[in-house]
């Protein structure tokens, strides 16, 4: 693949994502825009999968709908409700952790740059940058492991690790593609691109893809 194909591909992938069940849409609706909920959603989303996220937080919203709500209730509360979610122990911590770092860091205001809210509990650069897009709806592109591992896949970057993707996929996607690009290709790793045997015979994107062309012993020119 190459920077020419990004629309293309960007096509077969939002069509693919689109008719996809609900699960990511029950948890676009149970996140709103309100950048406390999204905040907590993405941190709760890391290593667990849509649908699982999606009933967690509309279970924790009934309860929890402020900062300040999180403060009242104990780590082990936390732990209740937001459990099975992957790593439920430490994810509970660092929302116990969050009102507080929030009122003295940010006057209790989640905030849109991205060193910003790499300060808070639990939040690395991939959900820094889900955040500031969804909630803020600002340019930033969120390198997970599926994003990392499906660019270079189709060989558009050719990167060791999420944070040299993100700034790889930064030089070569214009901005029109930074906010929805995590979002289309996280639903496409989930049920396509998956990490072990990939559903190569069923890809939209195939004839876009290195590793395809490698498979069958071609190889895509690059320019």
């Amino acid at each position: 693949m190459t920077p020419r194909d990004v629309p293309r591909v960007n096509r077969a992938l939002k069509r693919a994502y689109e008719e996809r069940s609900g699960a990511v849409a029950a948890l676009a609706k149970a996140q709103t825009r309100d950048p406390f909920r999204v905040l907590v959603a993405t941190i709760l989303s890391a290593r667990t999968k849509d649908e699982m996220t999606a009933e967690v937080v509309r279970r924790l919203f009934r309860i929890v709908k402020h900062p300040a709500d999180l403060r009242k209730l104990s780590t082990a509360t936390i732990e209740k409700l937001i459990f099975p979610i992957g790593f439920y122990r430490t994810k509970a911590k660092h929302l116990k952790q969050l009102p507080v770092v929030l009122d003295d860091l940010f006057g209790g205001r989640v905030p849109d740059k991205i060193d910003d809210l790499c300060r808070l509990p639990g939040v690395g650069r991939k959900t820094a940058n889900l955040v500031r897009s969804v909630a803020f709806d600002k340019p930033a592109i969120c390198v997970d492991v599926h994003v990392h591992r499906i660019s270079n896949r189709l060989g558009l970057v050719a990167t060791a690790t999420p944070h040299e993707t993100e700034t790889a996929l930064r030089e070569i996607l214009p901005k029109r593609y930074w906010k929805t690009w995590n979002r289309f290709l996280v639903s496409y790793g989930q049920t396509v691109c998956t990490p072990r045997r990939p559903r190569c015979d069923e890809c939209r994107i195939a004839g876009c893809c290195d590793r395809v062309g490698v498979e069958h012993g071609r190889r895509r020119p690059q320019s």
